[in-house]
């Protein structure tokens, strides 16, 4: 039964809960739909306007399978950083264990950010303020490229559009405590976090999804430093597998050779 059960684990494992249960009818209802055909998709309470089936789906596997945003607060009220907050899915899932909770969701896509808003009304989401601006280590604007669902990168590939950010430093230094930094900005990620290694004592939970491009240096090790000066505990783990790695070095989606979630803590 052992054997069974680890060579059948993640689908054993999806079968154990019922959101892992959800996840399975939703690859079977829009497995086959085409990329970036646009949806209406009720999922829990929820329903979502998605832009893009395949990649919600996998977003729902993240956030309320696997649960990478969970986190515990101090209070019933919590302030959250949701950088890089898509179409919601992920304010969603702070919404459901926090009601209560202030949320502050950044989209650097114009699109995109547009969506956020009419799924946060549709669901009656309150609390929750959009700021459709890049996180980024100025207030300066910078070009990215988009890709119409949750692939826009500072590194991707296309026709680049300029767009507006905010320096995220300035508004962590406005703040007190923060419970929650969520931090998916597809590759800017390493300036950010280093232009904010001052900037992070009052910050709680912090979750960085770490993207590495073959023809950038790889900036792992000074992000977890960071962390460490900044009085973190941190876990890592990747949510794709390579085997053999160091033979095959074939790229990750979206041009990546490597994507890793850091979640940090204070004990």
């Amino acid at each position: 039964m052992f054997a069974i059960r680890y060579l059948l684990k993640d689908i054993y494992r999806s079968l154990r809960t019922a959101n892992g249960r959800r996840l399975i009818w939703l690859f079977a209802k829009y497995g086959d739909v085409p990329r970036y055909t646009p949806k209406t998709i009720s999922f829990l309470n929820f329903t979502f306007l998605v832009p893009d089936c395949m990649s919600f789906t996998f977003q729902f596997k993240e956030i309320f399978v696997d649960e990478f945003y969970q986190f515990k607060a101090a209070s019933s009220t919590p302030l959250i950083y949701d950088c890089g907050a898509n179409i919601g899915t992920s304010c969603a899932y702070f919404k459901n264990i926090y009601p209560q909770s202030k949320i502050k969701a950044f989209e650097a896509d114009n699109k995109i950010a547009q969506i956020l808003e009419q799924n946060l009304k549709i669901n009656h989401l309150k609390d929750v303020e959009v700021i459709n601006k890049a996180v980024w280590t100025n207030d300066e604007g910078i070009y990215f490229a988009s890709e119409g669902s949750d692939a826009a990168s500072i590194y991707g590939e296309g026709e680049k559009i300029k767009v507006e950010s905010v320096r995220l430093k300035n508004l962590l230094d406005k703040e007190s405590h923060i419970d929650m930094l969520k931090m998916d900005i597809e590759g800017a990620e390493t300036e950010v976090i280093r232009d904010c290694k001052d900037s992070l004592a009052h910050i709680q939970n912090i979750f960085i999804e770490y993207h590495s491009f073959p023809d950038q240096a790889q900036h792992l090790g000074e992000i977890l430093d960071i962390l460490t000066r900044s009085g973190f505990r941190y876990f890592v783990d990747s949510p794709q597998t390579t085997h053999t790695p160091l033979t095959n070095r074939k790229l990750y989606n979206g041009g990546m050779d490597l994507q890793l979630n850091i979640f940090g803590y204070r004990s």
